[in-house]
């Protein structure tokens, strides 16, 4: 059985490929702190992606802190020093931190399955169990501040009573 195409090997959305790649820029340098990153026309062009994948791989970028973006203007890097720390907290996902100097996980085919739905291998169930562990802890934290949130708006309404 021929292995399947590089395309097919990384099941990952488009735009999570594009913000990996950004990414690496970014950490390695290639693109410096206040400079800015391409625009949602360069990185189409790029990556071969729709305008809302590039956005959507900005989004990833500044979600985690590492660009910022001023309407009209664009997206910038965020300030970091030598070392990589970045002055807005910056805290890679678990999952990028585990695996950060490997290559992406191989998809391997199984014989049972022709278009490679069954993944193998070791580090891939352990890249899914930490991004499970780190979306629980999200879970959790967010339903604390729901909690937290409902309790104020309860108090409010009873002061204004």
């Amino acid at each position: 059985m021929s292995p399947a195409p590089e395309s097919k090997q990384d099941r990952r959305p488009p735009y999570q490929h594009a913000a990996d790649e950004l990414r690496r820029d970014i950490l390695k340098g290639r693109i410096k702190p206040g400079e800015q990153m391409p625009s949602i026309r360069e990185l189409q062009e790029r990556f071969g992606v729709a305008n809302m994948t590039a956005r959507g791989a900005l989004n990833v970028l500044r979600d985690e802190g590492l660009i910022y973006t001023i309407h009209g203007r664009g997206s910038f890097v965020a300030d970091h020093d030598a070392a990589g720390e970045f002055s807005v907290g910056y805290t890679p996902p678990a999952w990028y931190l585990a695996n950060r100097d490997k290559t992406p996980p191989q998809v391997e085919q199984t014989e049972g399955s022709p278009d490679g739905s069954e993944a193998t291998g070791a580090t891939l169930a352990e890249m899914l169990t930490a991004l499970r562990d780190e979306l629980r802890s999200l879970s959790a934290d967010h339903q604390e501040l729901r909690r937290e949130v409902e309790e104020l708006k309860s108090q409010q309404s009873k002061s204004q009573s």
